[in-house]
């Protein structure tokens, strides 16, 4: 039986179709080169905490020197790269995590105090600690009577 040649078109573009949206699924298969997370990762809880703010991101298998902190005017910039390499002495024989740039910013409500921030990284957990400023921290006004 002879087929109309818009019904092949139709079949094609259907297939075209199905190959975009696999390709928009799995993404390149091009591991070498670093790609950028957008988005929301690391995924991050923030907190007030009254005398400060606390921030808590979730970094596994990053290490302090691959992540960068920085607090500019009233806004919190967390940043850093996941590189993936293998040991030392072996052959990569399959790779599925990727090497990733990521950005996260943050609005600050409150002014902080930027000398007595910190920040600590254990078990795959970063904590940003920022003191408020102390003209920012909330103060208890006592009631007298007259």
């Amino acid at each position: 039986m002879l087929r109309r040649w818009y019904d092949i078109d139709r079949d094609l573009a259907v297939m075209d179709e199905l190959r975009r949206r696999f390709e928009g699924l799995f993404g390149d298969t091009e591991y070498s080169a670093p790609t950028r997370l957008t988005g929301s990762w690391p995924r991050a809880n923030l907190y007030d905490a009254g005398n400060s703010l606390v921030a808590i991101l979730e970094v596994p298998g990053l290490g302090e020197d691959e992540i960068d902190i920085e607090v500019h005017q009233d806004a919190l910039t967390i940043s850093g790269e996941r590189k993936v390499e293998g040991p030392e002495g072996y052959k990569v024989h399959r790779t599925e995590r990727r090497p990733a740039k990521f950005s996260r910013s943050f609005g600050l409500p409150s002014k902080v105090d930027l000398e007595k921030t910190k920040a600590t990284l254990k078990n795959g957990m970063l904590t940003v600690t920022l003191e408020k400023a102390a003209e920012a921290q909330p103060r208890k006004i006592t009631v007298s009577t007259d």
